[in-house]
């Protein structure tokens, strides 16, 4: 049975790819979900699949359901269409989009195909990740949601000593001058009496 390797690279950012391994035998339902999991989106969205080719024009459409749209021809369905069915070339490209309102785009390219499956995997299953991938919702910290759990264990402060809000510091200096040319004046005025 053969095992399809497909790089699922994120439209914006070709440096942020996840490899998947799939049986040739499995659904494009299987690999839609598996590419969700790979980039940790949710499963509540619209999505479809388009047959490509490599100049990454959009081809027939293998979408979850049909959709209140206008097809040209009519789409074919993920969880009746197997991916082998659908392969053209040892290189074949597939468009994926998943939630029509953010168009969330990746391009899937088949980049390798083995004749023997692992014992070892579950398949689909995401073989490699390279890059910080897109935040469905919102944005992501490079520290990623660890560094949040710890600011919120240990409370960290919004304010650490040594360090001032931006205005601060010129106030402070400001003080500083007036303080030392008061200092000047009294030690004067001082001076000035003793030698009366």
């Amino acid at each position: 049975m053969a095992v399809l390797k497909f790089r699922a690279y994120y439209e914006d950012d070709d440096a942020v790819y996840r490899d998947i391994v799939i049986k040739h035998t499995q659904t494009f339902l299987d690999l839609h979900n598996a590419i969700l999991k790979a980039y940790e989106f949710d499963n509540k969205h619209q999505a479809t699949f388009y047959r490509s080719n490599d100049y990454w024009q959009r081809g027939r459409e293998i979408s979850f359901e049909k959709y209140d749209k206008e097809y040209k021809v009519e789409p074919l369905i993920m969880a009746d269409t197997t991916i082998g069915s659908e392969i053209r070339d040892t290189n074949q490209k597939f468009i994926y989009v998943y939630d029509f309102t953010k168009n969330w785009t990746f391009l899937v390219e088949l980049i390798n195909v083995a004749k023997e499956e692992s014992s070892k995997i579950i398949y689909p299953a995401t073989s490699r990740t390279e890059g910080i991938g897109p935040q469905q919702y919102g944005t992501r910290s490079l520290l990623g949601k660890k560094f949040v759990d710890i600011e919120e264990k240990y409370e960290l402060p919004q304010k650490i000593d040594g360090f001032s809000e931006e205005g601060e510091e010129a106030a402070l200096e400001e003080n500083t001058e007036e303080s030392a040319d008061e200092s000047t004046d009294e030690i004067e005025g001082a001076e000035s009496d003793n030698e009366i």
